[in-house]
């Protein structure tokens, strides 16, 4: 079941456009989208999911910072990373407009 952006905020763990660390693979990036649980194929979650997170909690759309990749995470496999400088991806300017303290901002309707 999908929800709305307001939704996956409330029920999520950490935000869009939070820089964050994977606690198994140790690279940084941020989030640029989040679902409320699961939303892969079971083929998908069968050979990647090695660790068998649980499907019932957020999952994570991460752009990996110093690459081009992004990675879809179980939320159990983040952590807040304390290296809060800004991230190298080619699709940053995509979802974001702007990074400041820390953070990415996503455009908003008005600078679109």
């Amino acid at each position: 079941m999908k929800t709305n952006m307001i939704d996956k905020q409330q029920i999520a763990k950490y935000s869009l456009g939070q820089i964050i660390k994977h606690s198994k693979f140790d690279y940084r990036g941020v989030i640029f989208d989040v679902d409320a649980e699961f939303s892969g194929t079971e083929e998908w979650y069968e050979n990647v999911a090695k660790s068998r997170p649980p499907k019932d909690k957020p999952w994570y759309h991460i752009m990996v910072d110093d690459s081009d990749t992004t990675t879809y995470v179980a939320e159990r496999h983040l952590q807040i990373e304390d290296d809060l400088s800004a991230i190298q991806h080619p699709f940053l300017h995509v979802y974001f407009e702007a990074f400041k303290h820390g953070r990415y901002s996503l455009f908003t309707k008005q600078s679109q």
